[in-house]
């Protein structure tokens, strides 16, 4: 007789472990090497347009081609973590584009530095998403959201550290010192990684693994000996494609207004925080308190990933980020009403921090709950993909808005609707994705 257990039912039962927090830990050192790198192509910029005397218009590819990176390498490290597994992928991402950073370091010329940057995005694009989908899996339902937004807080403290060290020191040892910095602690955390973090105990379950290596992973997560168990997952069978997996009957909708709500949210996130800055510059306003203003938005960002987080495991997760994106939609509003008041915009622009880069966060951890094992990582990259593509968006519209010349308040009531439809695409969701959920029979262990 072979004792058979459900998975997920094991890991829900149990206090979160030693192991799933280093989990946690690993993955949130992986999205802030994401973060430093992200800040830090911003602050290094100035220094190579004076080294090679370009103009702003010349930089623009090299933006570009980091956001074209994140999105292939999005759509492809997905379907390769639900084929060879999120460890593998997640250490294979970190190291090359740790290594492509590095080499970007010594770029001879322009054009060269910006095949180098498209590079280092697959592997930056791969990378985070795979650490949305591995933080998810190991641990329980009642704290994943809180404790996914944690991890992800990790991209936040990154891009702060990113900022705060390429400002201090690109004086110091220029823009090359800096992309040598931001390609060795990825190199390093890689090698670290192929030592510490384990594999998802779901996708080795899923994969037909030997029992003893899910069995070996899982008795550090509960403490208890699980000697000749076998374990399953309360899915549905796998299919053989894992894309198509995502448009398969009702996950297609599913899928479709995921990839909505990510590109309106992302394309925000993405015009507020490269645009802000000239805009209020343009209004009179100047770099130094701008500078501030706009940093409101991440701080914003911060507090609301971690309270969105908390939320999200007591109430509907997809109430609460629809309810954020309507508060994110007002916000955006009173910062084209608050134009001669510093401290009032300052706390719209907090506030928008809050209601739509906060959701942002709790997208990621939303999204990994809406597919199956089989096809989660690719659910997850996939609309992380989307995303990037709305930020791709974000980035040319700010600077399309400005040549109009848009009236100010105008200009943030236009940008409240995609917060407007991003919230529209979560109430669909909650009433899309409802049937799949009540649809699941409860578990348990079984003997046959």
């Amino acid at each position: 007789m072979t004792l058979r257990r459900e998975l997920q039912v094991l890991i829900d039962s149990a206090p979160v472990s030693a192991i799933q927090w280093r989990v946690i830990i690993c993955c949130f050192l992986v999205v802030m090497m994401d973060g430093f790198d992200t800040a830090a192509i911003g602050f290094i910029a100035p220094d190579i347009r004076q080294h090679w005397q370009l103009t702003a218009a010349d930089l623009a590819p090299l933006f570009g081609a980091g956001l074209l990176g994140l999105t292939a390498g999005a759509l492809l490290c997905g379907p390769l973590s639900d084929r060879f597994g999120r460890k593998r992928v997640i250490e294979y991402c970190v190291l090359f584009f740790g290594v492509l950073s590095f080499a970007s370091a010594f770029a001879p010329d322009l054009h060269t530095l910006i095949i180098l940057r498209f590079l280092t995005g697959l592997g930056l694009g791969g990378a985070m998403p795979n650490t949305i989908t591995m933080t998810s899996e190991f641990l329980p339902a009642r704290r994943r959201a809180a404790l996914v937004t944690l991890m992800f807080c990790g991209f936040t403290l990154g891009s702060a550290a990113g900022g705060i060290f390429s400002a201090l020191l690109v004086s110091l040892i220029g823009w090359h010192g800096i992309l040598i910095v931001g390609g060795v602690l990825p190199v390093v955390l890689a090698v670290a990684l192929f030592f510490v973090l384990p594999e998802s105990p779901r996708w080795q379950v899923r994969r037909g693994a030997d029992s003893r290596l899910v069995a070996a992973t899982l008795s550090r997560i509960t403490g208890e000996s699980y000697h000749g168990v076998t374990f399953y997952l309360n899915e549905p069978p796998p299919s053989r494609n894992s894309a198509a997996a995502l448009f398969a009957g009702r996950t297609g909708l599913i899928t479709l207004m995921l990839w909505t709500a990510f590109f309106m949210s992302l394309l925000i996130v993405y015009l507020l925080s490269s645009w802000m800055p000239t805009l209020l510059n343009h209004r009179g306003i100047d770099l130094q308190h701008a500078s501030w203003i706009t940093a409101a938005f991440q701080v914003g960002g911060t507090f609301g990933a971690l309270l969105l987080g908390g939320l999200m495991d007591r109430y509907n997760p997809f109430r609460v980020l629809a309810a954020s994106y309507l508060l994110g939609a007002l916000c955006i509003v009173m910062i084209g009403l608050s134009e001669n008041a510093l401290w009032m915009m300052a706390l719209a622009i907090f506030g928008t921090g809050i209601g739509v880069s906060g959701s942002q966060v709790g997208m990621n951890a939303l999204s990994a709950t809406l597919y199956p094992t089989q096809c989660r990582a690719t659910g997850v990259s996939w609309a992380n993909a989307a995303g990037r593509c709305g930020a791709i968006v974000g980035s040319l519209a700010g600077g399309l808005m400005m040549m109009t010349n848009i009236a100010f308040n105008t200009l943030f009531l236009v940008i409240a609707v995609p917060a407007l439809i991003a919230a529209l695409m979560l109430i669909l969701l909650n009433r899309a994705a409802a049937p799949a959920r009540s649809a699941l029979p409860a578990a348990a262990p079984v003997s046959e």
